[in-house]
């Protein structure tokens, strides 16, 4: 019978302390993974999981791009008890505007919605308050711009100055009309105000719907001009004087929402974005040993696409609308 020298016992001791810390390690990590598949399931994080209040911000140029979208459906998977909506745009496509006003109203048949505009919620911008139970807005923050343009340069007299022809074959006389190299026709304006005058007529009905208007008052703020907060309460465009306090005592006050609930703030940089279990596995091989694997993930890119603004506008400039 062979006898096992101290050295070797304890050399052993520490080789298998070793394999017991690794896959401990290992345990830990795998854990770890697990409640963040958990988490992501219900909106990105542990707050989603308690009861809170919402807070999403539509910022800048509105696009109703995907992520926005999928940020506002989060909140069906979460608890949050309430959705306060934060505006500062001066809007965007007339398109993009309606697909955030549908899914705030949808949002707000199973929790109410509230509406604080921060700088302007003009044209777009006021699409999106109106998907809102309230509106919340300071005395000088810019309201309205209830309007639609379609805006195209037209540079055939530059071409005609500089001697250039573009020669165009197309199976219709309206087809790919106006282009803007290229006198407008008649009967491509034509149809282009049609399209205009459609959306803007859409727009006025979710406003008189929205806002209770009667046909006068709705003539009155549907000419394209923004107002003031002060002047829009005169108008009845917005429902309330302040800020985020408000909007939140108005939640609890109006709509039995619980005091105290903490304001949870959700961003699309934590939302509708896919949990990447292979580097998260790849972050735990690291700990166990798995150097070349981890390198190996750390390769990975992600990839976004870019918005872009296509179609008729829902948009405040200045000196035009004014």
């Amino acid at each position: 019978m062979t006898q096992t020298s101290p050295v070797e016992t304890v050399l052993d001791r520490r080789q298998l302390r070793r394999k017991l810390t690794r896959w401990r390690l290992v345990a830990v990590g795998l854990a770890v993974i697990a409640i963040l598949v958990a988490v992501g399931r219900f909106g990105g994080d542990v707050g989603s999981l308690t009861p809170h209040i919402a807070r999403i911000e539509i910022s800048g140029l509105i696009t109703g791009d995907r992520d926005t979208l999928k940020l506002i459906k989060s909140i069906d998977e979460s608890k949050a008890t309430a959705v306060l909506v934060q505006v500062s745009s001066p809007g965007g496509t007339v398109t993009g505007s309606e697909h955030i006003f549908d899914e705030l109203r949808r949002i707000a048949q199973k929790r109410p919605v509230v509406a604080v505009v921060d700088t302007m919620a003009a044209s777009g911008g006021y699409i999106v308050a109106l998907g809102a139970d309230h509106i919340v807005a300071d005395g000088n923050s810019l309201i309205g711009s209830i309007g639609v343009l379609f805006q195209i340069p037209n540079v055939s007299k530059l071409l005609d100055t500089v001697g250039v022809k573009v020669e165009t074959i197309k199976s219709s006389p309206l087809k790919a009309a106006p282009n803007g190299l290229e006198p407008t026709s008649d009967a491509a304006r034509a149809a282009i105000d049609a399209l205009v005058v459609d959306s803007y007529s859409w727009f006025k009905t979710v406003v008189k719907e929205r806002r209770t208007l009667n046909d006068a008052q709705l003539a009155a703020v549907s000419d394209g001009r923004v107002f003031t907060g002060r002047q829009g309460m005169d108008l009845k465009l917005i429902d309330e004087f302040g800020g985020e306090r408000e909007a939140v005592a108005w939640l609890e006050r109006e709509r039995g929402v619980a005091k105290g609930l903490p304001v949870k703030e959700y961003k699309k940089s934590t939302v509708g974005k896919p949990f990447n279990l292979f580097s998260a596995a790849a972050s735990i091989a690291g700990l166990a040993g798995g150097e070349h694997f981890e390198r190996l993930a750390s390769q990975i890119e992600n990839v976004q696409g870019q918005a872009g603004l296509d179609g008729l506008l829902a948009i405040w400039h200045v000196g035009r609308d004014q």
